[in-house]
């Protein structure tokens, strides 16, 4: 069983033949280190899901039904609750290893590309001017 069960990397069906591989303890047994699969969990995106829903109808709501005096008031806070949500997500996958595309991964040693980066900012400065110049004409 031993030649015909061993493949060429020196392994049989319950770990490395030799302790070269892994540490075999005093009883024989093999002790691998086992690591989880590096992926967002759904107790880590329920809330961030939560967050970002509850967010976006207190955002969306005054907005677009004009609730009184206190219609800006609750969108602001709707939009912050929403990037808060967004940012602990960001966080959160990048925990895991994802990154944003064009963006170098977690570790390695290359510069981001200035150009993605600009694209980035602008995107995210018209967004955010767009929001406040929504909210600042509702008075």
């Amino acid at each position: 069983m031993g030649s015909a069960v061993l493949g060429a990397s020196g392994l049989s069906p319950d770990g490395p033949e030799d302790g070269s591989i892994g540490a075999v303890s005093d009883g024989g047994e093999v002790e691998v280190e086992l690591r989880p699969q590096r992926r967002l969990r759904i107790w880590q995106l329920a809330p961030i899901v939560m967050l970002a829903a509850l967010g976006s109808l207190m955002f969306a709501f005054p907005l677009a039904f004009e609730f009184g005096d206190g219609g800006p008031v609750v969108a602001m806070l709707g939009l912050l609750i929403s990037c808060c949500a967004a940012g602990w997500g960001m966080m959160a996958a990048r925990r895991v290893g994802h990154t944003w595309p064009g963006l170098p991964g977690r570790g390695s040693r290359e510069r981001p590309d200035w150009r993605v980066l600009a694209l980035y900012v602008g995107v995210a400065a018209v967004l955010v001017a767009l929001a406040v110049w929504r909210v600042a004409r509702l008075r």
